[in-house]
């Protein structure tokens, strides 16, 4: 019997839908820009004041908006055309980075003007998550939905290496005001192909005999799903409490580089690139994989937990990518697993709901986790934070190992070898 290759199996959602590659192509571009962004925002919030804790309120208004109307927008992306929704979201994101720019060559550039641009961005953020979630059912379908979130990981982190590092050549060489306008550019491409998408080659969508009638009867429905299905409320309940207390990297990384490795633009560059290229690693092991598992999401929370301790006492920067790198590998097939089995679980007519509540989650910890690792770092210095972190993660981890069977939905179970 012949047994496809694990390259084949990889880039299955690639070779098999064109809609999916135009969307995979244009995110390509689009989200180097993004990561070159991220980069130069915190880089520019720390060059402002020279304090932690201000890079941890960036990251607060940057995600605020996810606490306060995370869950709107989730009922939102099921009522809208996830289409139509993604275009306006990414011109909008592109406007929001071109002022950024403009504001830094005009040199008004200060700590609440940057606030209030990440602020609006994470308001934009709020309807584009869970419609850009959703849209991969309508691109792949079901069977093919685990890969392509993988595939979508593997890009998001790709990108993570290339992105901050030319931020950090381009910080600099020429300042942040030209990473913000590069990433105004680069949505572009995405905009352009999402527009090219047919709509014949969409799968089918889902639809419930009956209308939810108001907003907050579908969120109570869909937070009722995800309570009641217990796949669902375990992997949302870990993923919570571990972005909380430690997936705050955007925050973290740079005060790692400047007050612990006591390096420049270079250093956080390499060390960002180190963690991503991990990432990257981890996104492409999970794709091989044709079904998500628990057991997976489980050992892979674990060895995230443990590479936070392991990265706390370092003070080299070789080392300290060393173990960003490991660190990367789980991170990605941690949160890549837990995505694909909450959206597995879940009915199509729900799928903005709960990809919404998965995004909110992920996210509306954000502002809370971003004050707390701006003012741990401040006082205990990165190797607090990283403690910390280690210990919720193996803490919520354990808690999930011990409420074992999760009841897997289907398609989400390894699939057993046959014997040849």
């Amino acid at each position: 019997m012949r047994v496809p290759s694990a390259l084949t199996a990889t880039f299955a959602s690639l070779q098999r839908h064109r809609n999916y590659r135009l969307y995979f192509y244009g995110q390509l571009i689009s989200q180097i820009g993004t990561w070159l962004q991220n980069a130069a925002q915190a880089w520019l919030v720390l060059d402002l004041t020279h304090s932690a804790q201000a890079v941890g309120v960036m990251g607060f208004a940057l995600y605020a908006p996810y606490a306060l109307f995370g869950l709107f927008g989730g009922a939102l992306a099921d009522r809208l055309d996830r289409k139509r929704t993604m275009i306006v979201t990414q011109s909008a994101l592109a406007l929001a980075a071109a002022i950024l720019a403009l504001v830094v060559v005009l040199h008004v550039d200060r700590v609440w003007v940057v606030d209030l641009l990440a602020a609006a961005r994470g308001t934009v953020l709020v309807l584009n998550n869970p419609s850009r979630q959703a849209l991969m059912v309508q691109l792949v379908g079901r069977r093919e939905l685990a890969n392509a979130i993988a595939l979508n990981s593997s890009l998001n982190n790709a990108t993570r290496i290339i992105g901050p590092a030319i931020a950090g050549v381009m910080i600099a060489a020429v300042g942040t005001a030209a990473c913000f306008a590069l990433n105004a550019i680069s949505f572009i491409p995405v905009i352009v192909a999402i527009g090219m998408m047919r709509r014949s080659e969409f799968h089918t969508r889902a639809r419930r005999p009956a209308q939810v009638t108001s907003f907050r009867a579908a969120i109570v429905e869909g937070l009722r799903y995800a309570r009641r299905r217990k796949t669902i409320a375990i992997a949302l309940t870990m993923l919570f409490v571990i972005s909380l207390a430690a997936i705050n990297f955007q925050v973290l990384l740079p005060i790692l580089a400047r007050q612990t490795l006591h390096g420049g633009a270079e250093v956080y560059g390499f060390i960002t690139a180190c963690f991503g290229a991990g990432a990257l690693v981890g996104a492409l092991f999970t794709a091989a994989r044709t079904k998500a598992s628990p057991m997976v999401l489980l050992v892979a929370a674990a060895g995230f937990g443990a590479m936070q301790f392991a990265a706390a006492p370092q003070t080299n920067p070789f080392v300290v990518g060393a173990v960003l790198f490991v660190m990367g590998v789980f991170y990605t097939t941690y949160t890549a697993t837990t995505n694909a089995l909450v959206q597995l679980a879940t009915p199509e007519f729900l799928q903005g709901r709960v990809a919404g509540l998965y995004s909110y989650l992920f996210l509306a910890s954000g502002p809370f986790g971003s004050l707390f690792v701006g003012w741990l770092s401040e006082r205990g210095g990165t190797s607090a934070t990283f403690e910390v972190a280690g210990i919720a993660t193996l803490a919520i981890t354990v808690v999930g190992f011990l409420v074992r069977p999760w009841p897997m939905p289907s398609g989400a179970a390894p699939a057993r070898r046959r014997r040849a």
